[in-house]
């Protein structure tokens, strides 16, 4: 084992291994007749003996919990049923993100199948900007809508709600954004993070939220006799479209959410929604989806729409039966994706140069500009959070001084509470979110004060603001086998909250490296023993990774990474997915270990 506590990496951070309960490991890999490395893992990831099986097994059988705690459940079902029975049109108006789009995409789907007059309603991001507005209820109103169920928004929009209720427009918010001491008028709120509210669902996305409230419903109409005009709906069809949700919000996959996208994956795997096999056909994707692709692949695609194209695309395209209108719109998402790539490199580049002076000066990151395009400045925002692990607002102003801003947060500090806190006291015009992620609208001449209140919070938490890099274990390179990954595999869905096991390999030469794509350092790795493994490191040649690893000079290094594996012409190959490095000669030996 290295000592690593007084070493930074290549990329400034400091490794830290997780702590493991040794006998706990022990006792998992017992009692599940689990590999000892499944127990270890499982172990530094604190789950129980108690939560193991279904940590390892996740299925809605064990895990759902009764949606019926949720304040306001009961007036929502009765509104819906009413609407229902009366024949009353119903629309859904959600956000325009994955979660919004899956959300309204999964109640959508739903009403149509039981066979009720439904619509949609995404707001433009440039136009309208986020959550319900007046002039939109207004429109939809006056078409004839009785009922609107807000998704994944709603929670603090008081003046369109309010709106809403004088003319005499009803509206249900299914949101799972942190809520304010006083809550908008509505039929009903329903929230797990509500602050009058105790759940166990306060880490779904909105999809999951918006799921809990089909099983009440489907229960509610079972019961009232319904289905025995119309077949009744199986709700399990719809979980690719909660799994999708789920990750792309970056929502914690554990308990109910690990059940979702473990089930989700398996249903999206049978590519029943046309839209989801249009779209993965187009991104390539032949085999059979991993989180990794919902987070990475898929969810950029159906983002795009909302971020610099039409914001209504993903909903449409997660909702269509017309082959050709799914072929058309994904082929339209994939142009937007390669367009909103380009705008974000755009960004990226300028606000990183205000990054690297603000750094120095604040616990938090705020860069701003008036011509950033407000479609990306939430994924540059969680670009310079992990550049600089500093939770990071991005804000683009417009020509009146009126600023749309996007946050993204570190462990330890909940950002969606800070801006709820901002908007209370009176320095931001609206805002929301949850611990990870928050978007707000300023004014220019409330920054400054805005820097100071945000600031001065996080200080007084008084964190250590190092980054770190957590990891799994030691490594030796002959034990990176096909079989020593499928082991592995029994604890994935990887992502949030249950991310890949990282480990070290130490003293490895580099024997070969080269730039591949536009900044990638493909290598080679080896020991003096003649054990080799093929590697990567991705986005690495402008970090100082990358020419670390080209101009090697025969020096050893300490190499953290993740292992995936690879099918070659009909063969598994392992590879390396090299994250960070050190050189071997800046560390000090701390005590002898055995490798995996």
């Amino acid at each position: 084992m290295i000592d690593f506590s007084h070493s930074l990496s290549l990329t400034g951070k400091r490794w830290q291994e997780k702590a493991c309960d040794t006998r706990l490991a022990f006792a998992l890999s017992q009692r599940l007749d689990e590999p000892e490395i499944v127990g270890r893992l499982l172990a530094s990831r604190n789950i129980t003996l108690e939560d193991a099986p279904h940590f390892l097994n996740p299925s809605l059988k064990n895990l759902l919990v009764d949606p019926s705690h949720l304040h306001d459940l009961t007036n929502a079902l009765q509104r819906i049923v009413q609407a229902i029975k009366e024949k009353e049109k119903i629309c859904i108006f959600g956000d325009y993100d994955v979660d919004g789009a899956t959300s309204t995409a999964l109640l959508y789907r739903y009403f149509k199948q039981i066979g009720i007059q439904v619509d949609f309603y995404i707001p433009d991001r440039l136009q309208e900007g986020y959550g319900p507005n007046i002039p939109a209820l207004e429109k939809l109103h006056q078409s004839g809508v009785h009922l609107i169920i807000t998704v994944d928004c709603g929670t603090t929009s008081h003046e369109p709600l309010q709106m809403a209720k004088n003319i005499g427009l009803d509206v249900i918010v299914i949101d799972h954004h942190i809520g304010e001491p006083k809550l908008p008028s509505a039929i009903a709120i329903v929230n797990p993070n509500r602050l009058d509210q105790e759940s166990p669902c306060q880490t779904l996305a909105a999809v999951g939220v918006s799921f809990l409230l089909l099983v009440a419903l489907n229960r509610t109409l079972r019961q009232q006799g319904y289905f025995t005009s119309f077949p009744e709906p199986n709700l399990l069809q719809f979980l690719d479209l909660v799994a999708l949700g789920t990750v792309c919000d970056v929502m914690p996959l554990q308990k109910l959410n690990r059940a979702f996208v473990t089930q989700g994956l398996k249903v999206m795997a049978q590519r029943q929604n046309l839209g989801l096999k249009t779209l993965m056909d187009t991104a390539g994707l032949q085999e059979a989806p991993s989180a990794y692709h919902l987070g990475f692949m898929l969810g950029p695609r159906i983002n795009a729409g909302g971020r610099v194209g039409k914001s209504t695309h993903g909903v449409t395209l997660l909702t269509t039966e017309d082959p050709a209108l799914a072929q058309q719109i994904s082929h339209e998402l994939e142009i937007f994706n390669r367009e909103r790539q380009a705008i974000e490199a755009e960004v990226l580049q300028e606000a990183q140069s205000q990054a690297a002076i603000e750094i120095n000066q604040s616990s938090i990151l705020i860069v701003e500009n008036t011509h950033w395009h407000p479609g990306v400045i939430g994924i540059v925002a969680g670009r310079l959070k992990d550049s600089y692990h500093r939770p990071t607002l991005v804000i683009s102003f417009d020509e009146n001084g009126i600023g749309k801003g996007s946050g993204r947060s570190i462990t330890g500090i909940d950002l969606g509470s800070l801006i709820q806190a901002a908007r209370q006291s009176n320095l931001i015009i609206a805002g929301g979110g949850h611990a990870m992620a928050a978007g707000f609208t300023i004014e220019k001449s409330k920054l400054d004060l805005f820097k100071t209140f945000l600031n001065e919070r996080i200080q007084a938490l008084n964190l250590d603001l190092v980054p770190r890099l957590t990891i799994d274990g030691y490594l030796s390179l002959s034990s990176a086998t096909p079989e020593f990954l499928q082991k592995l595999e029994r604890l994935a869905p990887y992502g949030q909250g249950n991310p890949t096991p990282r480990f070290v390999f130490s003293n490895i030469r580099i024997l070969h490296a080269e730039i591949v794509g536009k900044n990638h350092i493909k290598c080679q790795i080896g020991t003096l023993e003649g054990n080799r493994l093929q590697a990567i490191a991705f986005k690495s040649y402008e970090t100082p990774l990358g020419p670390a690893l080209l101009n090697h000079s025969g020096r050893l290094f300490h190499i953290l990474g993740a292992l995936k594996l690879d099918s070659w012409s009909g063969k598994d190959r392992v590879q390396l997915s090299i994250e960070d490095a050190l050189f071997a000669s800046e560390t000090l030996p701390l005590k002898q270990a055995s490798l995996l």
